[in-house]
């Protein structure tokens, strides 16, 4: 039922699990996790959040047809132990819950979590909202008392705490709605969503939206990992060449290092170490689509114009760059650089940036020649006047 978001879940379960350079006496990996976490809940409320809360809608249309709807539910994390090496090991748990018939709302059910083996709850309410959709809440709860030294100790909290935890949800009888892009039926509904600590996004198969990921990372809509990843690199939004490459550069005691830190970090070590020249080309970058950046109806970017200081400006014009917008570190190297426009894109809300390459890159056409170029707002580029 799950497997279409399996990938996907992975990653959010095992982000930050072991980082560059996946060695244990890294700083980075001295203080792990980040995200996911629901330890116990602090006298004062200010440490690690002790509960997460997921709400999201369905859309029951179908359920006359069908039925009553039926959503099932799964729970992951990992749960972190000290190992005989001292290394914090993170078995990783799920727990399926039996299946929750939406028939007789309202609904409440209260499921402890000793699978865990921690004092855990997961509480499931579910609403009506008018005659089409139906409002669940989920509230994952820690419920494992504070103790002193989880003030000062944080492996010790981590081992009462579930980390990168996340719900996965699959609907019968019925379909989710994007809390990103709800129909306008929806909206209000939506707008009185209440999701803390974690955000659900529809994930696997587009046409039919019955599968939904409460993720603690930020996703868009159907997430996917790119076919080109030769496996889990346990950084997210994971830029696999850039990683592959410093791994690389890394020094044979280093690399002795992380493959004895633990298995998993062994695995990415020995995994880049046998990628291919092919393998290696293929993780540089591909384009999926164009439809973003070229809306139905509009002009292709080699062929569209802008009009800049009363001129108009399309491929090949000649620019001066004058970033204002401080949106990136780039724009203090790039101010004043003079380039040449390789196209004027307009994306699906009809902003409009402009594609250059810079005329002092030795590599301009290089970049151009896959299509990889800077971009900028039309107030940030004047006329190319020779000085």
């Amino acid at each position: 039922m799950f497997e279409a978001a399996e990938r996907i879940a992975d990653a959010v379960l095992y982000e930050g699990y072991v980082l560059y350079p996946y060695r244990a006496s890294a700083i980075k990996n001295r203080l792990r996790w980040q995200f996911g976490i629901v330890a116990p809940r602090s006298p004062r409320d200010d440490g690690e959040p002790w509960f997460a809360q997921t709400d999201c809608v369905a859309d029951i249309r179908r359920a006359t047809l069908l039925g009553s709807p039926v959503v099932h539910v799964r729970v992951r994390a990992l749960r972190p132990a000290r190992s005989e090496a001292g290394w914090l090991d993170a078995p990783s748990h799920s727990i399926d819950l039996e299946p929750i018939d939406l028939g007789a709302l309202p609904a409440t059910r209260n499921v402890r979590l000793e699978e865990f083996g921690i004092d855990a709850r997961l509480t499931v309410a579910g609403l009506r909202a008018g005659e089409r959709f139906i409002k669940l809440r989920l509230r994952l709860e820690n419920l494992e008392p504070w103790r002193a030294d989880f003030s000062n100790d944080r492996d010790a909290m981590l081992a009462h705490s579930l980390v990168g935890a996340h719900l996965l949800l699959a609907i019968d009888g019925g379909a989710f709605v994007s809390l990103l892009d709800p129909p306008v039926e929806a909206t209000a509904v939506v707008a009185a969503c209440q999701n803390q600590h974690v955000w659900p996004v529809l994930v696997g198969d587009r046409s039919t939206c019955s599968l939904m990921l409460a993720s603690p990372i930020v996703l868009y809509d159907f997430p996917a990992i790119a076919k080109e990843s030769r496996g889990d690199l346990c950084d997210g939004a994971e830029i696999d060449e850039i990683l592959s490459l410093r791994i690389l550069t890394m020094t044979d005691e280093e690399k002795a290092e992380a493959r004895a830190t633990d298995p998993r970090a062994r695995d990415i070590v020995e995994r880049v170490e046998a990628l291919t020249p092919a393998a290696f080309d293929a993780l540089h970058g591909t384009m999926r689509s164009a439809d973003f950046f070229n809306p139905p109806g509009s002009p292709s970017p080699e062929d569209a114009s802008v009009v800049v200081r009363g001129a108009a400006v399309a491929r090949g014009s000649r620019v001066r760059l004058r970033p204002n917008r401080r949106a990136d570190s780039m724009d203090m190297f790039l101010a004043g650089q003079a380039a040449t426009v390789a196209g004027v894109y307009r994306d699906v809300d009809d902003r409009v940036y402009v594609a250059v390459t810079v005329d002092a890159d030795p590599a301009a056409a290089l970049h151009e020649s896959f299509g990889r170029y800077f971009y900028f707002d039309p107030s940030e580029i004047d006329l190319n006047d020779g000085n």
